[in-house]
């Protein structure tokens, strides 16, 4: 097991990087292309989550983890919204 939090960021990004590349080049049926953006969004997330709690010390200082967590939640919510919505109309 890796003891260096650094070394276990890197690899979750490297994990949720896979992840979001395989998603992206599996082929889903038309239907179903929603879905594939959205766990590519939410990978995206996870990526900046790990970003800023790890490289940037927020782990250290919970209020503003908590304070870019939430902003960063609001704007991906945004960004799935403006994906979704031509599929609406």
């Amino acid at each position: 097991m890796i003891r260096d939090p650094l070394l276990r960021a890197w690899g979750t990004l490297i994990v949720l990087s896979l992840g979001s590349t395989l998603i992206s080049l599996w082929h889903w049926p038309p239907g179903f292309s929603a879905v594939a953006g959205m766990l590519i969004l939410t990978f995206a997330w996870l990526k900046a989550r790990v970003i800023l709690s790890y490289y940037l010390g927020l782990n250290a200082a919970p209020f503003w983890r908590r304070g870019f967590g939430i902003s960063l939640g609001i704007f991906c919510l945004l960004l799935l919204g403006l994906y979704l919505l031509p599929g609406l109309f």
